[in-house]
């Protein structure tokens, strides 16, 4: 079977441990060295981790306790966003040289369409070449790119060859490369996701691409379909340089765990202030408020509440929240509380993403990558 794809030449690049290496960067003394980023405190949380850190098992969302557990010699360092926004907007120029068409994903990656490119340059791969470059000679930081036909497949790619390198994925190859990855590589398969395939033979891209669409979506529900198509190749989303945001969310992790609903209602009164102001600032407003519980086992719950109407002050968002907080029994006592809101009215604006149809495989071999 043969894939019918619009061809695009998509550039997904990921920073090398951005945070971690930033502050390697700006104190030389921590070069080589394995540091964490964050989660120095009793409750506190890994937001970053060297590759020499990397290397004893210290992963973001770590607890700092586990994280110095893993690496007795761990290196805890404060995170300095100011310093970590300064240079991904130095970074983010260097791509607007290459390309209009931009699309951030956070502070260290992005997605570039370089299909038409401002410097007249047909291979895609050499523009990821150039850009790694510049990144490392004007910054001092490393980066690593995927380079293939869409989003999903140059995503997956940028991770082949980290830290410091890049794999290209050409349009004659995207489905044996799809086939033979391991599930665990796909982007939009998280752990439990995984255990769930595993426990279903689902081991390898040519596993799942053996099942069928009714199979998968009755074992995955709405992601079915995602998965089914993707992994032939299928996925049309465009780059977009403007990402309409869906949610806007603040959560506070205590240093001790909460028992008091008291306390809980001074929390939740700082966080929905917290997250009022930054609504204001990006003059949005949403329908549905979510309250998160992380209780002191780790166990985490959600309660959600869709209104009518669009809210954005403070005095709403923290009535919703603490009817939902006083919803139900709490199951434990609590370490975090955070307070989202969705269903924002920014999404009224989008346009409605085309239907994914699978349809016939032919590959454009002239394209040059």
């Amino acid at each position: 079977m043969s894939i019918d794809l619009p061809i695009r030449k998509i550039i997904h690049v990921d920073m090398d441990a951005f945070y971690a290496s930033v502050e390697q960067l700006d104190n030389p003394e921590l070069k080589g060295k394995p540091i964490a980023v964050g989660g120095s405190s009793k409750r506190g949380v890994v937001s970053a981790a060297s590759y020499e850190a990397r290397k004893f098992g210290v992963r973001s969302a770590m607890s700092g306790t586990q994280a110095k557990r893993n690496c007795p010699d761990l290196i805890f360092v404060r995170p300095r966003f100011d310093r970590y926004h300064e240079i991904s907007k130095k970074i983010r120029r260097i791509f607007h040289d290459y390309t209009d068409l931009v699309e951030p994903l956070s502070l260290d990656e992005a997605y570039l369409d370089v299909t038409e490119n401002k410097k007249g340059n047909p291979s895609a791969t050499l523009i990821a070449k150039e850009i790694r470059e510049r990144i490392f000679n004007e910054l001092g930081l490393t980066a690593s790119a995927g380079i293939s036909i869409n989003k999903f497949v140059a995503k997956v790619a940028s991770d082949y060859n980290k830290p410091n390198g890049q794999k290209t994925v050409n349009p004659e190859d995207v489905l044996d490369f799809l086939e033979q990855l391991d599930i665990r590589k796909f982007y939009g398969v998280g752990k439990v996701t995984a255990e769930k395939m595993y426990q279903l033979g689902i081991f390898t891209g040519k596993d799942l691409k053996s099942k069928s669409l009714d199979y998968l979506n009755d074992a995955f529900g709405k992601s079915g379909s995602y998965y089914y198509h993707v992994v032939r190749g299928i996925h049309n989303s465009e780059v977009k340089p403007n990402r309409t945001r869906k949610s806007l969310a603040a959560e506070r992790t205590f240093n001790e765990n909460l028992s008091s609903e008291i306390f809980m209602l001074q929390k939740l009164d700082q966080i929905a202030e917290e997250v009022s102001k930054r609504l204001k600032k990006g003059k949005v407003a949403g329908k549905t408020v979510t309250l998160k519980i992380k209780y002191s086992d780790f166990t985490l719950q959600t309660r959600s509440k869709t209104m009518p109407y669009f809210l954005s002050d403070k005095p709403l968002l923290l009535e919703v929240a603490k009817n939902l907080l006083f919803q139900e029994k709490l199951n434990n006592s609590v370490r975090l509380l955070g307070i989202s809101l969705s269903n924002l009215n920014t999404e009224s604006e989008k346009v409605k993403a085309k239907d994914t149809k699978e349809k016939s495989v032919s590959v454009q071999l002239k394209f040059e990558f």
